[in-house]
């Protein structure tokens, strides 16, 4: 495999694990918006578990970028 194929992978699970951190952002919020603090809080687990994800795809297709 290519790094330009790597590095295009690479970006785009990046920008996944971001996109599925905004939802689970989104649904934290909502569930704060009715009062559900139990059902925000795994929300908001799950979206820093995304974005733990995200930021590491997101320095390994930045760094492959680089090259």
């Amino acid at each position: 495999m290519s790094n330009t194929t790597t590095a295009s992978g690479l970006h785009k699970q990046a920008a996944g694990d971001h996109e599925a951190a905004a939802k689970h952002h989104h649904k934290a919020a909502e569930c704060h918006d009715q009062n559900k603090v139990g059902d925000a809080k795994g929300s908001s687990k799950s979206a820093m578990d995304c974005s733990n994800t995200a930021q590491k795809h997101s320095t390994e297709a930045c760094g492959m970028s680089a090259k």
